[in-house]
């Protein structure tokens, strides 16, 4: 089960600006069994002495942690992620879970779990990324936890599920699509409803949210994916093939253009 949670799951740090920050939490990851750490954009030298300092034993995961430009390339791969945050006042794109009952989810799968900047966490737009959040309940008197500290209680509630072996883990036939399949469906999808009028520049930020919403709680496949592709590229080549009458508003027996919807 261990080499299961380490072969499955990387944790993902966004702008590390503290290298003891960074040399705390490959000490953490060892402790609990995990290796595979992703580095987006560092702020700080991760394998400078400040972090090793930290790391102790575990400057092995500092070595071979990876380093990528942005959080997208740390995603490739992954089937399922999750996102931290500290804050449950803004409007966010999905209901903010507890570690303990959420994170037991990514040890099905090839997965991620998200933490953000040190002074300001992750934007709506890197939490939009992930298909669930979590957020570790604190005192109101002082909210915000250390970076490392939050990479702790995350590892050490993943580390509990495992040993505790409250989840099985169960290998399918058919895997749920790689985050970068979704990605690649949501631009086109994008693409086509602001060809047909039914988003428009200014809203298609925010509707495009109710299509990953929906879209991540029913966790498609890769031949799912590949078919909604498929519906979509058919869709593009009817409108070219078979334009609209110049002289009508409407085609026979289809709704006016961007109907509303509620």
């Amino acid at each position: 089960m261990l080499e299961t949670a380490d072969a499955n799951i990387r944790i993902i740090l966004v702008e590390p600006a503290g290298p003891l920050n960074v040399g705390s939490v490959a000490r953490v990851m060892k402790n609990m069994g995990l290796h595979q750490l992703v580095l987006v954009n560092p702020h700080c030298d991760h394998l400078g002495e400040e972090a090793r300092l930290m790391a102790v034993r575990a400057a092995d995961i500092l070595e071979t942690a990876k380093v990528v430009e942005s959080l997208p390339a740390a995603l490739v791969g992954c089937v399922r992620a999750i996102a931290t945050t500290g804050d449950d006042c803004r409007s966010l794109p999905t209901q903010l879970e507890e570690p303990a009952d959420a994170l037991p989810w990514l040890l099905e799968a090839p997965s991620a779990l998200i933490f953000g900047r040190e002074d300001c966490g992750l934007t709506n737009a890197e939490l939009n990324r992930a298909q669930r959040l979590i957020r570790i309940p604190s005192s109101d008197a002082y909210t915000s936890l250390n970076l490392a500290q939050a990479v702790a209680i995350c590892c050490y509630e993943l580390y509990k599920s495992v040993v505790s072996c409250q989840l099985s883990v169960v290998s399918c036939q058919e895997e749920s699509a790689p985050l970068e399949n979704l990605e690649g469906y949501y631009q086109q999808l994008e693409t086509l409803l602001l060809k047909i009028g039914y988003l428009q520049q200014h809203t298609a930020a925010s509707r495009m949210k109710k299509f990953r919403r929906l879209y991540n709680r029913a966790y498609p496949t890769v031949d799912e994916v590949a078919m909604l592709r498929g519906v979509l590229r058919q869709t593009e080549w009817a409108i070219k093939t078979y334009p609209r009458e110049t002289n009508s508003d409407t085609l026979d027996g289809a709704l006016p253009e961007n109907p509303t919807d509620s």
